[in-house]
C-alpha cells in the first residue's frame, strides 16, 4: 500500500504560497474565478506531489489574509507537515506569526521553512532573514527546521525543497487505519452525472465502495458512490489520504464544510465537550473571562461556543485551565481532537488545546477536576476505566467507547479485554460496567432486600419491579442481567430474595398453617376462597393470603388460581383418576371431569382451567384432550 502524508503551507498574505505549490507539483491550486483575478488565495486550494517510491503528498494551500483564518483553519486540521512560507523581500508579517501560533496549538510535529522570492533580495539580506527566522521559531516545533531559500518564479531549490519534504514525509508516522473512519469535509460540488462529491482528507480509518456512511451531525445516512483520491478512482480510502467521496441520494443543500463523514452509529454528536485549554503567551487577548462567547474551530468546523473556565472566572495570555464549552448546534468529536479558539469579535486567535471528554458528566465547576487530569495526562486504560465508570449502572457499549476516543478500535477492544480478565471491569450482556459500580449496585440490592425481608418476614420475596424501582432509568433487561451476577441473590418469576432467606413463622403462624390446612382436607375438591378462609377462621385476608403463598412455596398446598387453594395430597389424588379415565377416553366434558371428583361445576371450572394451563388437559370446543403422558 502506498503511503500518504499531507502538507499544508501556512504564512502571510502574498507570500507565494500558492505560486509555491504550483512550482512543486504543476498545479495551480488557486481554483476560483476570484483569486485568479485578484492574485490572492481566497479560500483551500489542493494539489499533489507524488515520488517514485510510491509515496504521496497531498499538499492543501490555505489563505493568508487575516479576515481568511478560519478558511486556514478548515485547512489546517489534517496536516503531518507544515511548509512555513515567509518572503524574502518581506520578512515575519502578522499572519506568519498567526499561522505559527495556530500550528503550535494544532500539535503539528514536524515542518520546513520556506523563504520563498529569494530572486528578489541580495545574499546578505537574505542572511538576515534567516538570522530573524530562527529567532522567531525558537521554542516551536520549527526551531530545529531546516530553512531553505526558494524562488517560486526562477525554479531555485525548488528541486531541493522536493528533496527535503520526502525526507520529512518519510519520517511522519502513520495515521490509525484501524480507527474509525472519520473524514471532515472541507468542499461540497456537484459532478455532472455523478451528483454530490464532497473532499476532505481522511484523518482516520478506512472507507471502501459501497460502505454505508453517516453524516454528522446531520445524522443522515447514505452510501459511497464513487471514490477517488490524488486523481486516481480507487476502491478503498485509507487514513491520511485526500479523499472525493460521490455521496449517493444527497444533496448539496444537506452538507456543509465542518460536517463529518463516518461510520453510522459510532460517534454520538453533543452540545458540550470538556477540554484541557492553553491561552498563547504572547495573545493580543489580555483576558479570556468565563462565559465568554469564542469561535471553536476544531477538523473543518467553525462553531461560536461559550466558554466556562473551570476553577476559575478568567484566564490571561500564557495561562492554562479546563474549560468546558456549550454549542448552540451539535458539533461531532471525539476525545483527543484538537481545536483551536479565536476572540468572537475582534476575529483574534487567543488558544487552543485538547477535546477531553466529548460526553462530560455533571459538575460544578471545582468538581472533579482529577477526572480531567486523568484524560489529559492519564494511560490508555486509565481513560478507558474512568469513561466506564462515568457510564454509571447503565454501563457503557464497545461500540460508545470506540466513538469516543480517538484511538485504533483493536487497542480498544484489548485494553477492554484485559480489565474485564482482572475483574476491573464487569460484562454484563452487552455492556461494560465499572466494577466498583457494580459492587456499589449489588451492595444496595442486598441492603434492600435486607430491609424488605425484615419488615415482611411473611413474604417469599420482593417484588421484582419493586427493586428496580430503586434503581431509576435503569432499564429491565440489564437490571435482571445484573440481578444474576449478585450470588447473594435469587430470582423466582417475578420475586426476588436473599439467598440465605427462609420464611420464618411464629409458634401461632404455625398452628393458623395447620387450621387452614384442616379446612382445605375437609373441604376436598369444594374448597373456599381465602376470602372465605378469613372469615371462617376470623383472620385478616393480607394475612391468610400470606399463608396461603408461603404453604404453596413449602408445597403443602398447590395454587390453583389466585383466590383457590388445595392440599398437595389432594391434588396427586385428583391426578390419578384423571390418568385412570384418560386410559380408558382421550377426551373428556366438564360433567364426566365433575363427576371424578365428586364436585359441583361451579369448582370443576377453575380446576379445569388450571389444567388447561399447566398443558395437562386442552380445551377443544365443550370437551377437553389429553395432554398427560399415560
Amino acid at each position: 500500500m502506498n503511503r500518504y502524508v499531507i502538507l499544508g503551507t501556512a504564512g502571510h498574505i502574498d507570500h507565494g504560497k500558492s505560486s509555491l505549490v504550483k512550482a512543486l507539483t504543476g498545479t495551480d491550486p488557486d481554483r476560483l474565478k476570484e483569486e485568479k483575478e485578484r492574485g490572492i488565495t481566497i479560500d483551500l486550494g489542493f494539489a499533489d506531489l507524488a515520488y517514485p517510491d510510491g509515496l504521496k503528498v497531498g499538499i492543501v494551500d490555505v489563505p493568508g489574509h487575516e479576515r481568511l483564518i478560519k478558511n486556514m483553519l478548515a485547512g489546517a486540521g489534517g496536516i503531518d507537515i507544515v511548509l512555513m512560507v515567509i518572503a524574502a523581500d518581506e520578512g515575519i508579517m502578522p499572519q506568519s506569526r498567526e499561522h505559527l501560533d495556530i500550528c503550535n496549538l494544532l500539535k503539528v510535529k514536524r515542518g520546513l521553512i520556506v523563504i520563498n522570492k529569494s530572486d528578489l533580495v541580495e545574499k546578505d539580506w537574505l542572511t538576515l532573514i534567516e538570522d530573524d527566522v530562527r529567532k522567531f521559531v525558537k521554542d516551536t516545533f520549527l526551531e530545529n527546521a531546516e530553512i531553505i531559500a526558494v524562488s517560486s518564479k526562477t525554479g531555485h531549490n525548488i528541486e531541493l525543497l522536493k528533496e527535503k519534504i520526502h525526507e520529512l514525509a518519510l519520517s511522519v508516522e502513520p495515521k490509525s487505519v484501524h480507527g474509525i473512519f472519520r473524514l471532515p469535509v472541507d468542499r461540497i460540488f456537484t459532478l455532472k452525472g455523478f451528483g454530490t462529491v464532497i473532499t476532505g482528507t481522511a484523518v482516520s480509518g478506512s472507507i471502501s465502495l459501497d460502505s454505508p456512511v453517516e453524516v454528522l451531525p446531520g445524522k443522515l445516512i447514505t452510501k459511497v458512490r464513487g471514490l477517488q483520491s490524488h486523481g486516481e478512482m480507487i476502491k478503498t480510502a485509507y487514513a491520511g489520504q485526500r479523499v472525493a467521496i460521490n455521496l449517493q441520494g444527497i444533496s448539496t443543500d444537506e452538507i456543509q464544510r465542518g460536517d463529518v463523514i463516518t461510520i453510522p452509529d459510532k460517534i454520538k454528536t453533543t452540545f458540550v465537550i470538556d477540554a484541557g485549554l492553553e491561552i498563547l503567551k504572547d495573545s493580543s487577548v489580555d483576558v479570556l473571562k468565563s462565559r465568554s462567547l469564542v469561535h471553536f474551530h476544531t477538523g473543518t468546523l467553525e462553531v461560536v461556543a461559550r466558554i466556562v473556565i473551570y476553577d476559575k472566572e478568567e484566564l490571561k495570555a500564557g495561562e492554562k485551565a479546563y474549560c468546558q464549552f456549550r454549542f448552540k448546534t451539535p458539533v461531532a468529536v471525539m476525545a483527543g481532537d484538537r481545536y483551536i479558539i479565536r476572540k468572537f469579535s475582534p476575529l483574534l486567535t487567543i488558544g487552543g488545546g485538547e477535546i477531553l471528554d466529548p460526553s462530560p458528566i455533571r459538575r460544578k465547576r471545582n468538581e472533579k477536576l482529577q477526572d480531567l487530569r486523568i484524560f489529559e495526562q492519564g494511560s490508555f486504560r486509565e481513560k478507558l476505566s474512568l469513561k466506564i465508570f462515568h457510564g454509571g449502572l447503565k454501563g457503557s457499549t464497545q461500540s460508545d467507547i470506540e466513538g469516543w476516543l480517538k484511538a485504533e478500535i483493536p487497542e480498544i477492544r484489548k485494553a477492554a479485554d484485559s480489565m474485564i480478565s482482572e475483574g476491573r471491569i464487569i460484562l454484563c450482556e452487552d455492556r461494560l460496567l465499572h466494577k466498583e459500580i457494580f459492587n456499589d449496585f449489588s451492595g444496595s440490592v442486598v441492603t434492600n432486600l435486607s430491609n424488605f425481608h425484615k419488615n415482611n418476614p411473611l413474604k417469599s420475596g420482593m417484588l421484582k419491579e419493586s427493586l428496580r424501582a430503586v434503581f431509576k432509568g435503569l432499564d429491565e433487561k440489564l437490571f435482571e442481567a445484573l440481578l444474576g451476577l449478585i450470588s447473594q441473590v435469587v430470582v423466582e418469576k417475578e420475586m426476588v430474595r436473599l439467598k440465605t432467606f427462609i420464611i420464618s413463622l411464629s409458634d401461632d403462624k404455625k398452628i393458623l398453617k395447620d387450621r387452614i390446612l384442616k379446612v382445605l382436607e375437609q373441604a376436598a375438591y369444594q374448597p373456599p376462597t381465602k376470602d372465605e378462609i378469613a372469615q371462617n377462621l376470623s383472620l385478616k385476608k393480607e394475612e391468610v393470603n400470606e399463608l396461603l403463598k408461603i404453604m404453596a412455596s413449602e408445597k403443602s398446598l398447590v395454587r390453583i388460581n389466585d383466590s383457590i387453594y388445595i392440599p398437595v395430597t389432594s391434588y396427586a389424588t385428583m391426578m390419578e383418576r384423571l390418568r385412570n379415565f384418560a386410559s380408558r377416553k382421550s377426551e373428556m366434558t366438564v360433567g364426566e371431569f365433575r363427576d371424578i371428583l365428586g364436585t359441583t361445576r361451579k369448582y370443576a371450572l377453575p380446576f379445569l382451567e388450571h389444567l388447561d394451563s399447566s398443558k395437562i388437559t386442552l380445551r377443544v370446543g365443550e370437551v377437553r384432550k389429553f395432554l398427560l403422558k399415560k
